[in-house]
């Protein structure tokens, strides 16, 4: 009877510091992004957090990619047609140009003859994009049959319909050639 005591006592004394245990997190250079996140009723889960560097050494923005299962294949998360969620969090002020030309670099790079009507849709993307401040985040959020919320700062700008325009933005950091460079892909896909 004296060891049943010990055990309930025990657990008493362990289940409320489980409780109250904080949600584990992902974080990378000093940015710390929530293990799971839900789009509606869906639970997405960090993949995998990347730097961007410029020039090699410039710390631009850390970035998180959420996706319904663990992916590591590229081709297997573009393909498929499920929520998905891509967090910039950027380290320094960067100008709105020089994100949308990013954009469009990847564009250009990871998808062959974009129609007019997705180039279209990348001059929008530019239209939302405002200078980035240090510490801000983009967020990218894909939900079938909606499209791609943007949000700068924590202000929506606007849907983009369609799953072609989410590929080709997500393809931007994941595709063939990623802007970022493979080891930022490779990062954000878990490797």
């Amino acid at each position: 009877m004296r060891t049943f005591a010990v055990l309930v006592l025990s657990l008493a004394l362990v289940l409320p510091a489980l409780s109250s245990a904080p949600a584990s997190a992902g974080e990378l250079k000093g940015v710390t992004l929530p293990d799971t996140v839900d789009v509606g009723d869906t639970s997405l889960h960090l993949n995998g957090m990347a730097l961007r560097k410029a020039y090699g050494f410039v710390k631009v923005y850390v970035a998180g990619l959420y996706l319904e299962t663990e992916q590591s294949d590229a081709e297997q998360v573009l393909a498929s047609d499920s929520p998905r969620r891509m967090v910039m969090h950027f380290l320094r002020g960067v100008g709105a140009d020089d994100i949308c030309e990013g954009w469009k670099e990847g564009l250009e790079a990871n998808t062959e003859n974009p129609s007019a009507e997705l180039e279209a849709s990348f001059d929008t993307l530019c239209e939302w994009t405002d200078s980035a401040e240090k510490n801000q985040q983009y967020v990218f959020t894909y939900v079938p049959g909606t499209g791609t919320t943007v949000e700068v700062g924590g202000e929506s700008k606007g849907t983009m319909e369609g799953k072609v325009f989410a590929d080709a933005l997500l393809a931007t950091w994941i595709g063939p050639n990623p802007g970022p460079g493979e080891g930022f892909k490779n990062d954000l896909l878990g490797g």
